[in-house]
């Protein structure tokens, strides 16, 4: 008798959408898919955000789509503006089977109809996992904090990637009773919640290329022998400015040093000039002001023109625009080490990047990094918004170089076959770091 397959549905963006979560989506359903007896069916959004939001969300760069080949159903139906998608989904998990519905999680926005979906499969036997890449924002609004409360409450059990999350979620739900789950304990006690503690896997959609030839890519693009990265979406939280001023404080001592700024401006992605970008712009600053008073909106964040206040033109290259994922080694390859100064942090797709190409990490020590970062062994820690820390943990590296096989060691740990087997047991595999 033939073994029934086990049926894994994974609500998130598919390939088609930017970004890392699109990257994450894909990469957990391509894990999924590779175990034995495992079904997997992408249920993904067609309209992640309301529709008044002025910023394209879609790939335009026509890459090939990994899930094809590996036999993975996928299902385009959630529509954020269109509620009765919300029905159609959770009706869609039922009718293929499920046995659990992993849901992405990546900003409150969304609470409204991913609680709608949870709240349909109440009670019909499929488990209802959150896999929360954050819980609490910067800046959040009341809306935000009843929004994710409404979802939440609806779950089965979440996936935490930092012990920072999971505290994080009992303040925002004392009420709930969370059992972190250790290795081997499939099963919680009556009346408590599962919380799977796993770090975010290491990325393996993007290919190391052995004939990439750095050196002729510097000389090309006029970068000097130490190459600092900056790569992702430019937001503000992310700390471009804080890269540009401490590097600008590094490049007064040396000369052998550039800045490799690669990322499309978030905010600029559509024409400004049309009449629906303009209504967009107005729309969505009018609902901000109301749902965020006081929150910055990052209109005029504009980094980038440090570079020529600083006069750093010479010493920086700029991609300000989306790079697909077949053009993201040749950043990765040509750099020394990836800067992730951020204001505040989330499990980071970027740095799981960086473990994949295998370069070290300067970072700033806040949110989950000083869990996922060794000091001194996979990269360097700086103070919180502190530029002139910030500068001398370039200058260590640079004096100090982090061996490769530090960071190959780290990126071990961190599996996506790991990830895909403790989900399905329930349990959590967290290395020792």
């Amino acid at each position: 008798m033939t073994e029934r397959k086990r049926v894994i549905a994974i609500l998130g963006p598919g390939p088609v959408f930017k970004g890392g979560m699109a990257n994450y989506t894909t990469s957990l359903c391509l894990a999924m898919a590779a175990q034995p007896g495992v079904e997997v069916h992408l249920i993904s959004w067609t309209q992640q955000y309301p529709s008044i939001i002025p910023r394209d969300f879609k790939d335009r760069t026509g890459t090939a789509n990994p899930l094809t080949a590996a036999g993975v159903q996928e299902h385009y139906l959630l529509d954020y503006n269109r509620p009765a998608t919300w029905r159609a989904t959770a009706d869609k998990v039922r009718a293929i089977g499920a046995e659990k519905l992993i849901i992405q999680w990546s900003i409150a926005l969304q609470g409204w109809p991913l609680a709608a979906v949870a709240r349909r499969l109440k009670g019909s036997g499929i488990e209802v996992l959150f896999d929360l890449h954050f819980v609490r924002q910067k800046e959040e609004s009341i809306i935000d904090g009843l929004s994710s409360k409404r979802a939440f409450r609806q779950a089965d059990g979440f996936i935490v990637h930092s012990l920072r999350t999971a505290h994080e979620l009992e303040g925002l739900l004392p009420s709930l009773k969370l059992n972190i789950a250790k290795q081997n304990q499939a099963r919680v006690p009556a009346g408590q919640t599962k919380v799977i503690r796993l770090y975010h896997p290491v990325y393996d959609l993007f290919k190391v290329r052995a004939d990439f030839d750095a050196e002729a890519f510097k000389r090309q693009h006029g970068l000097r022998k130490h190459v600092f990265l900056f790569f992702g979406f430019i937001r503000k939280y992310k700390g471009l400015h804080f890269c540009i001023e401490a590097f600008r404080k590094l490049a007064a001592e040396r000369d052998d040093v550039s800045l490799l700024i690669v990322g499309e401006s978030f905010w600029k992605t559509l024409d400004q000039t049309k009449l629906s970008t303009k209504l967009k712009n107005a729309l969505f600053k009018t609902a901000k002001s109301v749902l965020r008073p006081g929150a910055d909106d990052e209109t005029n964040y504009n980094p980038l023109a440090l570079i020529e206040q600083y006069g750093l033109q010479d010493r920086c290259m700029v991609v300000n625009s989306f790079v697909s994922n077949a053009e993201v080694y040749q950043y990765f390859q040509v750099s020394d080490a990836l800067l992730l100064f951020y204001e505040y942090a989330t499990p980071s797709g970027v740095e799981s990047m960086a473990y994949n190409f295998k370069i070290p990490i300067l970072a700033t020590a806040v949110g989950h990094f000083p869990e996922t970062i060794q000091d001194g062994v996979s990269g360097y820690l700086a103070k919180d918004a502190d530029t002139d820390d910030m500068a001398r943990v370039m200058r260590r590296y640079l004096e100090q170089p982090i061996p490769c096989e530090n960071v190959d060691i780290e990126a071990r740990h961190w599996t996506w076959e790991a990830y895909a087997q403790a989900i399905l047991a329930g349990e959590a595999v967290v290395p020792a770091v």
